[in-house]
């Protein structure tokens, strides 16, 4: 379960407060996939660093009962003069997980070969995504944040990624940002859309969707006029 209580976030910009969104009150139950849908620049990648406990909050708080992943679209966890093998190793620790184990599950999923022990600074960011995504999903959490990762690599690596994250979000909850409906289709059980500020929780991510299109279309069509 993942609570927000009067969450809000703002920046400092040109001597103005720019709220991104203010006052947030929801649960997200446990073991649900929640699809995050809202305009580019609405916060959507804000929020997941909150919950992720990287970002703090202007106000509010988030409270959890379960182990929270970092956002898995980020690779500013790793340390670019350590190599790939020394990144894992180093978040292994952190997390408390076998260092070996999570080492052979990184190098297997990412298939950078011996770049694995190269420095992360000379990755590609196809590359960082891949030793990113694995990274996380070598590990068990309760709830997964997932930002765009699983359209990283050619066909036959996005549908590897994508089976070992039903893999995971089977037994475990997740927040997902995507652009990509079909994929959100799949993954999400709940839809959650930020709009203006303000939040909207859907149980069912078709209906999510749907808004989101919709307001999306109208959104074009008023700029076109």
């Amino acid at each position: 379960m993942i609570k927000f209580e009067n969450l809000s976030k703002s920046f400092r910009v040109r001597n103005r407060q720019k709220v991104i969104f203010e006052n947030l009150n929801l649960t997200i139950p446990s073991g649900k996939s929640m699809g995050l849908l809202g305009r580019n620049g609405a916060g959507k990648s804000t929020l997941l660093s909150i919950v992720a406990g990287s970002m703090n909050a202007t106000t509010g708080r988030v409270f959890s009962d379960g182990s929270i992943s970092w956002p898995v679209g980020l690779g500013a966890a790793f340390h670019g003069e350590m190599t790939g093998a020394q990144n894992v190793r180093f978040v292994a620790r952190i997390y408390g997980v076998d260092t070996d184990e999570l080492c052979e599950f990184v190098y297997h999923f990412a298939e950078i070969g011996d770049h694995f022990y190269m420095p992360f600074k000379t990755y590609s960011s196809g590359m960082r995504s891949r030793i990113a995504f694995g990274t996380v999903m070598g590990i068990q959490f309760d709830t997964y944040l997932v930002d765009e990762v699983t359209a990283v690599g050619d066909a036959a690596f996005r549908r590897k990624s994508q089976a070992v994250f039903l893999d995971r979000v089977s037994e475990a909850g997740a927040i997902m940002v995507s652009h990509n409906m079909d994929e959100m289709r799949d993954f999400c059980d709940m839809g959650m859309i930020l709009n203006d500020g303000e939040v909207e929780l859907f149980d069912d991510i078709n209906d999510a969707i749907k808004v989101h299109e919709d307001r999306m279309r109208l959104g074009a069509a008023a700029q076109r006029a």
